[in-house]
């Protein structure tokens, strides 16, 4: 813990706050919570602040910018096709997000756990995708519990079932693992090549 304490103050604050191309995305998440709240209430509100704190986890964690705009970009569709009823409409598209946006999620928990400290002098190629699977998929897991407290005691209008979690999950499992092979296969072995 000491550790990850000293990493943070080490960080240079000045260029944590130099605005970068993919903050656009995270501004489209502010404007998004305004939007949000006057359109859907709390609801919204809580949905879009969920978004906007997400979409500040990898500027603060300086992920590289392909993984920080996939990741944004995500949050941002998965959250405005929940509001605008598409996944209704499209009835693949909740699977397609579920599946992306696990394994996203899972790739920026991965990172964050690591620039923590928590795997030391770094952990082999197995054990990332072990990881990364593991980490994802109980967040996806966490998720759908939200979903499902959301729906029973928030709104009603929020969309559950057994069949549409169990999909999400399935779909969640699949891009948990994926992106955890690709964390795996990016990382140098542990003879100091890619």
């Amino acid at each position: 813990m000491r550790d990850a304490l000293a990493a943070l103050r080490g960080q240079p604050w000045r260029e944590l706050l130099r605005p970068v191309p993919v903050d656009l995305l995270r501004l489209v998440a502010a404007v998004s919570v305004v939007v949000g709240t006057l359109w859907w209430g709390f609801i919204g509100f809580a949905l879009f602040m969920l978004v906007l704190g997400g979409s500040m986890i990898p500027r603060t964690l300086r992920t590289p910018a392909p993984l920080d705009v996939a990741y944004c970009t995500t949050l941002l569709l998965g959250a405005w096709a929940a509001m605008l009823d598409w996944y209704v409409a499209v009835s693949w598209l909740d699977v397609v997000v579920h599946a992306a946006m696990t394994g996203l999620v899972g790739a920026i928990g991965y990172a964050a756990l690591e620039r923590v400290g928590l795997f030391g002098d770094g952990m082999t190629r197995a054990g990332v995708v072990v990881v990364g699977s593991a980490l994802a998929t109980t967040l996806a897991l966490l998720w759908e519990m939200g979903e499902w407290f959301g729906h029973t005691v928030l709104d009603d209008r929020i969309q559950v079932g057994y069949e549409d979690t169990l999909g999400d999950l399935a779909a969640g499992l699949l891009g948990a693992v994926v992106a955890a092979l690709l964390l795996a296969v990016s990382r140098p072995s542990p003879g100091g090549r890619r």
